[in-house]
């Protein structure tokens, strides 16, 4: 995969997580600040500009995507989708090309540095429920760049669908206790929506 292919699908991502932004909403209304569709779309927004944007090769790319992040003024997902861009960008190759090993580093990186500022694990109701089973998959796969991406997007998708069973354990919504189960996670469906389009070349 080039610098390219990789910058479409990306693409790809911030549209899905954009035509989300009403679902979003709707999800995060019900226990908390019915902000999160709108974040999520400034989030896409900067990430779709740098991409576009971007001079020098995939690293580059991707550092910029989470510089632009970073200025955003916003809700709790910004600190966090910065950590874990920013994890990828560290990860990434300095030129134009990504192998299917190079892939995995990548997406295993960015979650290691996003474990570490979140703490969240797979069942307290974040992003996590998403993201964890979507970089697992990832990592188990011995496919191509295709393959990987292609398993992710189905994991994550499977682990915001879960997220409905949990009871929240942070932020707001935590206050809510049982009355969550049955609502997804906002946070998780936006990054299952972001993973359904790096699925897509």
């Amino acid at each position: 995969m080039n610098k390219d292919e990789l910058a479409s699908r990306l693409k790809n991502a911030c549209s899905a997580v954009i035509a989300a932004q009403d679902e979003l909403t709707e999800i995060d209304s019900h226990f908390g600040d019915a902000d999160h569709g709108v974040t999520m779309t400034k989030i896409a927004e900067a990430v779709e500009g740098a991409v576009g944007a971007a001079q020098g090769g995939i690293k580059a790319m991707l550092e910029d995507s989470a510089m632009e992040v970073m200025m955003i003024n916003g809700g709790s997902a910004v600190p966090l989708w910065n950590t874990w861009l920013d994890g990828l960008a560290e990860a990434a190759p300095e030129g134009d090309e990504l192998d299917a090993e190079g892939l995995k580093q990548m997406l295993g990186h960015a979650l290691e540095e996003l474990a570490a500022l979140s703490k969240a694990k797979v069942g307290d109701k974040t992003m996590m429920d998403a993201l964890i089973p979507a970089t697992e998959a990832a990592l188990a796969c011995q496919g191509s760049e295709d393959d990987i991406f292609a398993a992710a997007a189905k994991a994550a998708l499977e682990g915001a669908e879960a997220s409905r069973n949990f009871v929240s354990k942070f932020g707001r919504a935590r206050s809510y206790g049982e009355a969550t189960i049955g609502t997804p996670d906002a946070g998780a469906v936006s990054m299952s929506r972001f993973f359904a389009g790096l699925a897509e070349k």
